[in-house]
C-alpha cells in the first residue's frame, strides 16, 4: 500500500488518513479492527449498540439501562485487541467515540465509562455533542497524567467557533470538522465541507490536525479534501455497506437501493424514538423513504407517530426502521468486507493525488 503522509497520519503513526467513524447501532469491534488492520484507524461507539434497545423506547431519565456498560465497552475493545493480535498491555490502535450528553448521565452514575475505557489503552477517544465537552477532555488528561500511555483526544466541531474553543481552551489533539452532509447526528447549521475545511484552516493555521467528516465515500472526495487542507477524513456511511457493520440485512438492502435524495435531516427520527433531547441545533440525517418519515410529513400527532414506531418495532416490521446515513450513501451499491472498502478508497485516493501535478504542467 502506498502510504499517504499528513500531520494526522504522523500523529497516530498510521499509513492512511482514512478513519472509520464511531457509529451507534452500526460500529463493531470487527469493523474498527478491520480498518485499523488495513492501515487506517477505526473507532467504536460508546453508546447504544443493541437494536433490541430500540423496542424499549426509553425516556431520558431511564436511559442508563440502555447504554453500553463499562463491562460491555471493555469486552468490545478486548475483542478488537484479539483480532489485531495485540498483547493485553499493549496500546490499542482503536478509538472510542463518546457522546457528551450520554457522558453527562453515565459519568455521574455508579458505572462511569470513560475511566474503564481508558484502562484498555485505546490510542484515541472522540467526544461529540455535549454542552461542556471540555470537562471530559480534562478527565482523559487527568487519567493519563498517572501513567506513561497517552491518549489522543478528538473533538467533533460543527462550526469554526467550536473548533477555536476545542483548540485554544481544551487543547484537543485532533479536530473533527463535521459538515452538514454527515449521516447520523450533527448540526443542521454546519457548513458544507467545501466551505468548512478552508474556514477552519484559515482560523487555525497552526492548529491541530483537522479531519473532515460528512458525505465522504470515494477516493476522489478524499483526495479533494486533502488538497483543500484536511489532514484526514472520516467515513461512516461508506462502512455501513460491510458485513462487519451490525445493521440488519433489511437495512443494508435499503442502503444499497438508496440515491442522492433518500437522506434527510430532521428531528422526526428522534421524536419517534423518544430521544429528542440532544443539544441545541443537533438533529439527525437518515433514510427518508420509510413510513416513519411519511407519518411525519403527513402531519400525524407526535403520540400517534411514537405509537406506530413502537408497534412496528415490536412486531419486527421494517416499515419504521431508522437508518442513519449521509449523502454519500448514493455512491455505493454493494456490500463488501471493510478491509476491501478501505483498500478501494485508499487506492483511489492515491490515484487522484498522483494526477494533481499534471494540472500544473
Amino acid at each position: 500500500m502506498q502510504p499517504i503522509t499528513t500531520k494526522f497520519t504522523q500523529l497516530l503513526n498510521i499509513n492512511s488518513p482514512i478513519v472509520a467513524a464511531p457509529m451507534a447501532f452500526a460500529s463493531t469491534a470487527d469493523l474498527a479492527a478491520a480498518v485499523t488492520g488495513a492501515g487506517g484507524y477505526g473507532f467504536v461507539g460508546a453508546g447504544m449498540s443493541s437494536f433490541s434497545f430500540i423496542s424499549t423506547t426509553p425516556k431520558a431519565d431511564s436511559y442508563l439501562t440502555g447504554f453500553d456498560s463499562s463491562e460491555k465497552l471493555k469486552e468490545t475493545l478486548q475483542s478488537a485487541r484479539k483480532t489485531l493480535k495485540l498483547a493485553a498491555d499493549a496500546p490499542l490502535p482503536v478509538g472510542v467515540g463518546f457522546l457528551g450528553w450520554i457522558c453527562d448521565m453515565t459519568e455521574a452514575s455508579e458505572d462511569p465509562r470513560i475511566g474503564a475505557v481508558l484502562d484498555e489503552k485505546p490510542t484515541a477517544v472522540w467526544f461529540a455533542f455535549g454542552n461542556d465537552l471540555g470537562k471530559y477532555v480534562a478527565t482523559v488528561r487527568a487519567h493519563d497524567a498517572k501513567r506513561a500511555h497517552k491518549t489522543k483526544v478528538f473533538v467533533c466541531c460543527n462550526s469554526v467557533e467550536e473548533a477555536l474553543i476545542a483548540t485554544n481552551e481544551w487543547k484537543a489533539d485532533v479536530l473533527v470538522a463535521q459538515g452538514v452532509e454527515a449521516g447520523g447526528h450533527g448540526s443542521s447549521h454546519s457548513p458544507p465541507l467545501l466551505n468548512f475545511i478552508p474556514a477552519i484552516k484559515a482560523a487555525l493555521p497552526n492548529g491541530p490536525p483537522v479531519i473532515a467528516a460528512g458525505g465522504i465515500a470515494t477516493g476522489a472526495q478524499v483526495a479533494g479534501l486533502l488538497t483543500m487542507g484536511a489532514d484526514g477524513v472520516v467515513l461512516g456511511t461508506r462502512f455501513l455497506f460491510t458485513p462487519e457493520c451490525c445493521y440488519t440485512d433489511a437495512m443494508k438492502k435499503v442502503l444499497v437501493e438508496s440515491g442522492f435524495e433518500t437522506t434527510e435531516r430532521s428531528n422526526a427520527y428522534d421524536q419517534a424514538f423518544e430521544t429528542d433531547f440532544w443539544p441545541s441545533k443537533i438533529d439527525g440525517r437518515a433514510i427518508n423513504t420509510n413510513d416513519l418519515m411519511k407519518d411525519y410529513k403527513a402531519g400525524l400527532p407526535l403520540e400517534e407517530r411514537i405509537k406506530r414506531f413502537k408497534d412496528a418495532t415490536a412486531a419486527g416490521q421494517d416499515s419504521h426502521l431508522i437508518m442513519w446515513a449521509g449523502v454519500g450513501v448514493a455512491h455505493t451499491n454493494k456490500i463488501s468486507p471493510a478491509a476491501d472498502v478501505f483498500d478501494e478508497v485508499h487506492t483511489a485516493t492515491v490515484k487522484h493525488l498522483q494526477q494533481v501535478p499534471i494540472l500544473l504542467k
